[in-house]
């Protein structure tokens, strides 16, 4: 029997489920509404994981679109995340490495935050001298504890926002924290009520995000939390955390490993605006960049790093490599100072005793140093054909060769041009200089008598004044400007 009530009820709820798409220019229909799966076992996505091989990725072929953002920043955990998997940094060091950040987002603070630890006195000391510099940008943001002495820590340093870990995967409710779901997000819930009951602004951290039950747990905490910033008048940010470095970029990979289907669903199913989504990843499975340049695109303002990749395990997303991407979307700086990046690298090995792997790309001692002879040959005609981009200008790094028994006549001459800064100046020397043949003779007697490492700056310089003394002496003037 056709009932009028009914009808009027359904077309209203229709109604209400369209939404006009200033994106897409349509009338889009939005009424996805997913409740809390309780259960009573955990979903351990056995099909994907079980652990005695390695993970599968699977897809369904389904597809959500590309939506970036207008505004895209990163956020950095260097001093909490990335801290964890070395030696703690001094006061001094912190502080140096936040004028760094600073320096490097530039005016726009496109490194618009910075994580720190409360809980030593070293750390406490650590904010309030970072906050003494005056900067607005990196904002000094925490990581908490749901505790009531937490809490009171992060007001007396007057923070106004911190991080809250809730734990998203079956992994973690049950097997880690003995709970249902349903009673894990009852006491989620009231964590976050708590900060903002202290008018604190919530970063809810959705650890194991890529194992967890997405439609099931992950979209009903989000809208929760969503409805709870609505209710509070303060906006409550996810960050996504792909704790395993689970994620997953390719097209129609299904869930819960894909990252452009998680960043999608949180802003379509939960309604959380862009600019409340971040995104962290470890890089377990080489991802790291990828997924997080994936999240920016697919609609997530905000990607989490670390300087130098640093963090637990395999570590977190190398924060200059999301400059560089940042640079490669957008097609400019944006008034970031990406010279900076040399510097920090730089502190690192010669301050904080921290070794860069060589082959590490931008910051690494041979990202832009080649060895064959060939490939030197070509530097020297023309540098463009062999480095990846104006190095010397953007990141304070000339092309360099490293000189070894490959290296050649012409690997020889562009290490004297660079070693001694006449690289397109009247004064370079061609791989014909009877200086360039002397020094060769001298290198290839060292490997002739089996040596097996590159040649270091000092020996070529020394073997460059026993080649030809008034020669080097009149290089060194050159190089210092005399």
């Amino acid at each position: 029997m056709y009932d009028d009530k009914n009808h009027e009820q359904e077309y209203d709820d229709a109604q209400r489920s369209l939404k006009y798409s200033r994106r897409t220019n349509l009338l889009e229909q939005s009424a996805y509404r997913y409740s809390l799966q309780d259960r009573d076992e955990p979903n351990l996505y056995r099909h994907l994981f079980d652990y005695k091989n390695i993970p599968k990725v699977a897809f369904n072929h389904r597809t959500v679109p590309m939506q970036t953002p207008v505004e895209l920043w990163i956020t950095d955990t260097t001093f909490r995340d990335g801290q964890q998997a070395m030696p703690p940094f001094t006061v001094k060091q912190i502080v140096r490495l936040y004028e760094y950040l600073h320096k490097l987002g530039g005016p726009r603070g496109l490194v618009r935050q910075s994580e720190f630890f409360v809980y030593s006195e070293k750390d406490r000391r650590a904010i309030e001298e970072c906050r003494a510099l005056g900067y607005e940008f990196p904002e000094i943001t925490s990581w908490i504890r749901a505790n009531e002495k937490d809490f009171q820590i992060i007001r007396d340093l007057r923070l106004s926002e911190t991080g809250i870990l809730l734990s998203c995967s079956d992994y973690h409710i049950y097997n880690k924290m003995g709970l249902t779901r349903g009673k894990a997000m009852d006491k989620y819930l009231g964590i976050v009520k708590s900060v903002l009951d202290r008018g604190i602004r919530p970063r809810c951290h959705f650890e194991d995000i890529t194992r967890a039950d997405f439609y099931g747990f992950v979209v009903p905490l989000a809208e929760a939390l969503q409805k709870l910033g609505e209710e509070y008048k303060t906006p409550v940010k996810i960050r996504c955390c792909d704790t395993m470095g689970y994620g997953v970029s390719y097209p129609g990979v299904a869930l819960p490993r894909s990252v452009q289907g998680i960043v999608y669903g949180i802003m379509h199913y939960a309604g959380v605006p862009s600019g409340m989504i971040e995104w962290h990843g470890h890089n377990d499975f080489y991802k790291v960049v990828t997924n997080a340049t994936t999240a920016w695109l697919y609609g997530a303002s905000g990607v989490n790093c670390a300087l130098m990749g640093i963090g637990e395990r395999t570590g977190n997303c190398p924060l200059e490599a999301m400059v560089m991407e940042y640079a490669s979307l957008r097609g400019t700086t944006d008034g970031m100072d990406l010279s900076v990046i040399t510097d920090i690298a730089r502190f690192f090995e010669e301050d904080i005793g921290y070794e860069i792997p060589p082959q590490t790309p931008f910051v690494g001692r041979n990202f832009n140093v080649t060895r064959a002879g060939i490939h030197a040959d070509g530097l020297l005609k023309d540098e463009e054909i062999y480095n990846i981009f104006d190095t010397a200008t953007i990141l304070k790094r000339p092309a360099a060769v490293a000189v070894d028994a490959h290296s050649g006549l012409a690997g020889i001459a562009h290490w004297l041009n660079g070693y001694f800064r006449l690289h397109n100046t009247e004064h370079a020397v061609a791989k014909k200089d009877a200086i360039v043949a002397q020094m060769k003779e001298m290198v290839d007697r060292e490997y002739a008598m089996g040596r097996q490492t590159t040649m270091s700056d000092t020996e070529l310089a020394a073997m460059a004044e026993r080649a030809d003394a008034d020669r080097y002496a009149k290089l060194c003037e050159l190089m210092h400007g005399k």
